[in-house]
Protein backbone atom coordinates (compact mmCIF):
# COMPACT_ATOMS: atom_id res chain seq x y z
CA UNK A 1 0.00 0.00 0.00
CA UNK A 2 1.12 3.57 -0.64
CA UNK A 3 3.12 5.03 2.25
CA UNK A 4 1.33 8.36 1.94
CA UNK A 5 -2.06 6.66 1.69
CA UNK A 6 -1.51 4.66 4.90
CA UNK A 7 -1.58 7.67 7.22
CA UNK A 8 -5.04 9.09 7.94
CA UNK A 9 -5.96 12.76 7.56
CA UNK A 10 -6.83 14.32 10.91
CA UNK A 11 -9.73 16.75 10.67
CA UNK A 12 -9.39 19.70 13.08
CA UNK A 13 -12.24 21.31 15.03
CA UNK A 14 -14.49 23.48 12.85
CA UNK A 15 -13.80 21.59 9.61
CA UNK A 16 -16.51 19.43 8.06
CA UNK A 17 -15.62 16.62 5.62
CA UNK A 18 -18.52 15.12 3.66
CA UNK A 19 -18.06 12.07 1.47
CA UNK A 20 -20.47 10.78 -1.16
CA UNK A 21 -20.08 8.54 -4.22
CA UNK A 22 -19.06 11.34 -6.61
CA UNK A 23 -17.06 13.84 -4.55
CA UNK A 24 -15.34 14.64 -1.27
CA UNK A 25 -16.08 18.12 0.13
CA UNK A 26 -14.21 19.98 2.86
CA UNK A 27 -15.86 22.99 4.49
CA UNK A 28 -14.16 25.32 6.94
CA UNK A 29 -13.43 28.94 7.81
CA UNK A 30 -11.41 29.44 4.59
CA UNK A 31 -14.24 28.29 2.31
CA UNK A 32 -15.44 25.10 0.68
CA UNK A 33 -13.29 22.87 -1.53
CA UNK A 34 -14.16 19.62 -3.26
CA UNK A 35 -12.43 16.91 -5.24
CA UNK A 36 -13.90 14.14 -7.37
CA UNK A 37 -13.98 10.77 -5.62
CA UNK A 38 -12.30 7.84 -7.33
CA UNK A 39 -13.82 4.35 -7.58
CA UNK A 40 -10.38 2.78 -6.95
CA UNK A 41 -10.21 4.24 -3.42
CA UNK A 42 -12.43 3.54 -0.41
CA UNK A 43 -12.75 6.63 1.79
CA UNK A 44 -14.03 6.42 5.37
CA UNK A 45 -14.62 9.33 7.77
CA UNK A 46 -14.79 8.30 11.42
CA UNK A 47 -14.30 10.43 14.54
CA UNK A 48 -12.20 13.18 12.99
CA UNK A 49 -9.96 10.89 10.94
CA UNK A 50 -10.34 10.24 7.22
CA UNK A 51 -8.74 7.00 6.00
CA UNK A 52 -8.01 5.96 2.43
CA UNK A 53 -7.65 2.33 1.32
CA UNK A 54 -7.25 0.91 -2.20
CA UNK A 55 -10.38 -0.85 -3.45
CA UNK A 56 -8.31 -3.66 -5.01
CA UNK A 57 -4.69 -4.79 -5.28
CA UNK A 58 -3.91 -2.97 -8.53
CA UNK A 59 -1.00 -0.58 -8.85
CA UNK A 60 -3.35 2.23 -9.96
CA UNK A 61 -5.55 1.87 -6.88
CA UNK A 62 -2.48 1.94 -4.64
CA UNK A 63 -1.15 5.11 -6.29
CA UNK A 64 -4.56 6.77 -6.32
CA UNK A 65 -5.06 6.17 -2.58
CA UNK A 66 -1.93 8.22 -1.80
CA UNK A 67 -2.87 10.90 -4.32
CA UNK A 68 -6.43 11.29 -3.02
CA UNK A 69 -5.20 11.33 0.59
CA UNK A 70 -2.78 14.18 -0.16
CA UNK A 71 -5.43 16.15 -2.09
CA UNK A 72 -7.84 15.91 0.86
CA UNK A 73 -5.04 16.82 3.30
CA UNK A 74 -4.23 19.91 1.21
CA UNK A 75 -7.92 20.88 1.22
CA UNK A 76 -8.08 20.56 5.04
CA UNK A 77 -4.94 22.72 5.41
CA UNK A 78 -6.32 25.17 2.84
CA UNK A 79 -9.62 25.80 4.63
CA UNK A 80 -7.88 26.18 8.02
CA UNK A 81 -4.59 28.02 7.36
CA UNK A 82 -4.56 28.68 3.62
CA UNK A 83 -1.63 28.68 1.21
CA UNK A 84 0.56 31.51 0.01
CA UNK A 85 3.28 32.10 -2.58
CA UNK A 86 5.68 35.03 -2.51
CA UNK A 87 7.15 36.54 -5.67
CA UNK A 88 10.01 39.07 -5.90
CA UNK A 89 10.52 41.58 -8.72
CA UNK A 90 14.18 42.19 -9.63
CA UNK A 91 15.06 44.97 -12.04
CA UNK A 92 15.37 48.74 -12.26
CA UNK A 93 11.89 50.27 -12.36
CA UNK A 94 10.09 46.96 -11.86
CA UNK A 95 7.14 47.40 -9.52
CA UNK A 96 3.80 45.86 -8.62
CA UNK A 97 0.62 47.33 -7.18
CA UNK A 98 -2.41 45.37 -6.01
CA UNK A 99 -5.84 46.97 -6.08
CA UNK A 100 -8.70 44.71 -5.12
CA UNK A 101 -8.72 41.64 -7.36
CA UNK A 102 -6.29 43.18 -9.87
CA UNK A 103 -2.52 43.18 -10.02
CA UNK A 104 -0.79 45.97 -11.95
CA UNK A 105 2.77 45.27 -13.06
CA UNK A 106 5.41 47.53 -14.56
CA UNK A 107 8.11 45.09 -15.65
CA UNK A 108 10.02 46.76 -18.46
CA UNK A 109 7.41 46.61 -21.20
CA UNK A 110 6.19 49.70 -23.05
CA UNK A 111 2.80 49.18 -21.38
CA UNK A 112 1.62 48.20 -17.89
CA UNK A 113 0.47 44.62 -17.45
CA UNK A 114 -2.85 44.09 -15.63
CA UNK A 115 -3.73 40.64 -14.28
CA UNK A 116 -7.18 39.78 -12.91
CA UNK A 117 -7.23 37.29 -10.03
CA UNK A 118 -9.66 34.36 -10.16
CA UNK A 119 -12.28 33.87 -7.45
CA UNK A 120 -10.83 32.64 -4.17
CA UNK A 121 -7.37 34.13 -4.76
CA UNK A 122 -6.19 37.26 -2.94
CA UNK A 123 -3.15 39.25 -4.00
CA UNK A 124 -1.14 41.74 -1.94
CA UNK A 125 1.81 43.96 -2.72
CA UNK A 126 3.28 44.97 0.68
CA UNK A 127 6.30 46.51 -1.08
CA UNK A 128 6.66 47.65 -4.72
CA UNK A 129 8.94 44.69 -5.43
CA UNK A 130 6.97 42.01 -3.55
CA UNK A 131 3.82 40.09 -4.48
CA UNK A 132 2.04 37.73 -2.08
CA UNK A 133 -0.64 35.40 -3.46
CA UNK A 134 -3.00 33.77 -0.93
CA UNK A 135 -5.84 31.29 -1.21
CA UNK A 136 -7.36 28.07 0.10
CA UNK A 137 -6.76 25.96 -3.03
CA UNK A 138 -3.08 25.00 -3.26
CA UNK A 139 -3.20 24.19 -6.98
CA UNK A 140 -4.82 27.50 -7.94
CA UNK A 141 -2.38 29.54 -5.80
CA UNK A 142 0.55 27.81 -7.51
CA UNK A 143 -1.00 28.23 -10.96
CA UNK A 144 -1.62 31.97 -10.50
CA UNK A 145 1.93 32.42 -9.19
CA UNK A 146 3.31 30.56 -12.24
CA UNK A 147 1.24 32.72 -14.61
CA UNK A 148 2.49 35.93 -12.98
CA UNK A 149 6.09 34.67 -13.11
CA UNK A 150 5.63 33.80 -16.81
CA UNK A 151 4.91 37.47 -17.62
CA UNK A 152 8.64 38.24 -17.15
CA UNK A 153 10.67 35.17 -16.11
CA UNK A 154 14.17 35.78 -14.73
CA UNK A 155 16.78 36.09 -17.45
CA UNK A 156 20.14 34.31 -16.99
CA UNK A 157 22.60 37.19 -17.51
CA UNK A 158 21.49 39.85 -15.01
CA UNK A 159 18.74 37.95 -13.19
CA UNK A 160 16.08 40.57 -13.97
CA UNK A 161 12.46 39.45 -13.89
CA UNK A 162 9.82 37.99 -11.59
CA UNK A 163 10.99 35.09 -9.40
CA UNK A 164 9.77 33.05 -6.46
CA UNK A 165 11.16 34.21 -3.12
CA UNK A 166 13.05 30.94 -2.60
CA UNK A 167 14.21 30.58 -6.22
CA UNK A 168 17.94 30.64 -6.96
CA UNK A 169 18.95 32.02 -10.35
CA UNK A 170 22.29 30.88 -11.76
CA UNK A 171 23.83 33.86 -13.51
CA UNK A 172 25.69 33.03 -16.73
CA UNK A 173 29.01 34.57 -17.54
CA UNK A 174 29.01 36.86 -20.58
CA UNK A 175 30.87 35.92 -23.75
CA UNK A 176 34.56 36.86 -23.77
CA UNK A 177 36.53 37.95 -26.80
Amino acid sequence: MSRVGKSPVTVPQGVDVSINSTQISVKGAGGTLSVAANALVNVVNDAGKVTFTPADDSREANAMSGTLRQLVNNMVIGVTKGFEKKLILVGVGYKAAASGAKLNLAVGFSHPVNKDMPAGIKVEAPAPTEIIIKGADRQRVGQVAAEIRAIRPPEPYKGKGIRYSDEKITIKETKKK
